[in-house]
């Protein structure tokens, strides 16, 4: 049996898994990302079983039906929106997930509201270069400032946490969020989204990607912000228009963006937004612990020994 393991970036799913109690597999890993189509499939050709890292690598029918060996695809986590899941049944391949990852995205996000706040990437270069200006940055206080969390699921209630910790009045937004589910976490239900944009001195999203939220921070929705507020996605990058985001960073309209996700991963090396002064980003690692990494690289291995066994466990395209 063949498996590929893709986008390990870090090579390390052989080692946060026991792979042994799948004898007599042949286990190649692809430390870097594949994007065009052809040498993607060269990659996998001859490949029963791929393991998927998330929404890195999409599967449209075109790419499945050029994969007449695959038989099992893994995907990290329970959601995979980039798996032409419809196409995989009729081609007769299972797709499994594996179980979700912690509260990584969430801390993460909490981290790029600090570092906005207090210029701490800018500070921290200056003083690994003996800058002769010894403080440069005039930071943000964040205690009675408001918090918007677009979004009021499992991560944006753990927001919701770490914003009251700072003493952040909370704002949050959900077309599921009721007045009395707010009240139970100590927060405010916004009427609206445009009511919260207006409000909040930050926003943090915490939506999923769906053809509803694809580009529901456009330019509109960037100019309701107030002036020097700060905007954190750790969530998904087309829920925010690209563009429009960094004409808000360039004109000064917002104070600074905070960035896990993008577009396009891996970012271009000439994107505008790897120039822009305001902007703190991470390279998609909201989910990347070492003990996100455990649960999904076991939970692939148990996936694909169920599946060997003829009974497939936490299949998704039933």
């Amino acid at each position: 049996m063949r498996i590929v393991i893709l986008d390990d970036y870090q090579r390390v799913a052989t080692s946060m898994a026991d792979w042994s109690v799948l004898p007599g597999a042949e286990i190649t890993v692809l430390d870097r990302h594949i994007a065009e189509r052809q040498a993607l499939i060269d990659a996998l050709c001859g490949a029963e079983v791929v393991v998927a890292m998330r929404e890195r690598t999409p599967f449209p029918a075109d790419l499945l039906a050029a994969l007449p060996d695959l038989r099992l695809l893994v995907t990290t986590g329970m959601v995979n929106r980039s798996i032409d899941m419809q196409a995989a049944r009729a081609r007769g391949i299972t797709v499994c997930g594996t179980p979700g990852s912690g509260y990584g995205a969430s801390e993460l996000a909490f981290g790029l509201v600090l570092a906005l706040a207090r210029g701490i990437p800018q500070e921290t270069l200056r003083f690994r270069a003996a800058d002769p200006r010894w403080q440069t940055a005039v930071g943000m206080d964040l205690g009675g400032r408001t918090m918007g969390i677009v979004g009021f699921g499992r991560l944006g209630r753990e927001m919701a946490r770490y914003a009251r910790a700072f003493r952040m009045d909370v704002l949050a937004w959900s077309r599921s969020l009721t007045d009395d589910m707010a009240a139970e976490h100590g927060i405010t239900r916004a009427a609206t989204l445009d009511a919260l944009l207006e409000q909040a001195d930050v926003v943090s999203l915490h939506l999923p990607l769906t053809p509803e939220t694809t580009g529901l921070v456009d330019a509109r929705a960037l100019g309701l912000m107030k002036p020097g507020a700060l905007l954190v996605n750790t969530a998904r990058g087309p829920l925010v228009d690209e563009a429009a985001l960094i004409a808000a960073l360039a004109s000064g309209h917002l104070g600074g963006a905070g960035l896990d996700v993008f577009e396009t991963e891996p970012l271009p090396a000439d994107h505008p937004l790897r120039r822009l002064p305001n902007v703190v980003a991470t390279p998609h690692i909201g989910y990347v612990t070492r003990a996100t990494y455990q649960t999904f690289f076991t939970g692939a291995v148990e996936a694909i020994a169920a599946w060997t066994a003829g009974q497939p466990v936490r299949v998704l395209n039933t």
